[in-house]
């Protein structure tokens, strides 16, 4: 059985440090970067919705079964914090095997391909792995979200299968859900090559 509690994790382009409502208006402003709740495949709050979702994610925290993080650049001048560009979180907490799902994540337009996303699953992976002890770790995203599935696959996520008909988007559509997961002992390859990917931004 483990707990898992607040923390934060820095890396090279960016940091995780636990959610707050106090990172509503960076939130508000990174979601803006893109208007990325208009992208149907995925579920990014609206700036009008923004408090209702840091609520929501903060609400599963004290459940035990979420743990969400607000990701901020890592500033290149003094290494300490930059602007907010979006949020990720460890879900579907299992404490007792103990595993986790790494999910409902977004970032800003502007952060895509600048080598956010690979420090900030480095991170996530780094410590699920090896601090938590975590057997596996757990991915999940819509069918149709080719984006996602391929920028899972290129983690060295395998494909587990498909939920069909898994849950409602908020719009009331049922999707299919597609399940990726790493295992304990394929962590080292997929560092490497996370870790490769980042040297490209440096």
């Amino acid at each position: 059985m483990i707990s898992i509690e607040p923390i934060t994790l820095a890396g090279q382009h960016v940091i995780l440090e636990p959610l707050s409502q106090a990172h509503h208006d960076g939130l508000v402003a990174a979601a803006q970067d893109g208007e990325l709740w208009n992208l149907w495949y995925t579920s990014v709050p609206t700036p009008d919705g923004m408090a209702a979702e840091i609520g929501r994610r903060l609400s599963l925290q004290e459940q035990g079964s979420m743990l969400p993080f607000t990701t901020r650049l890592t500033d290149p001048a003094t290494g300490g914090q930059g602007r907010i560009i979006g949020m990720t979180t460890y879900m579907n907490i299992d404490a007792g095997t103990p595993r986790v799902e790494i999910g409902s994540t977004w970032n800003a337009a502007s952060s895509h391909g600048t080598g956010t996303n690979a420090d900030s699953k480095l991170l996530l992976l780094r410590y699920a792995f090896e601090t938590l002890g975590c057997p596996a770790v757990e991915f999940r995203t819509h069918w149709l979200n080719h984006q996602s599935r391929e920028a899972i696959a290129r983690l060295g996520a395998k494909q587990d299968g498909v939920l069909r008909s898994h849950r409602r988007t908020s719009d009331g559509v049922l999707r299919d859900t597609v399940v990726f997961s790493i295992l304990a002992h394929e962590w080292p390859m997929v560092r490497n090559g996370l870790e490769h990917r980042l040297a490209r931004h440096l």
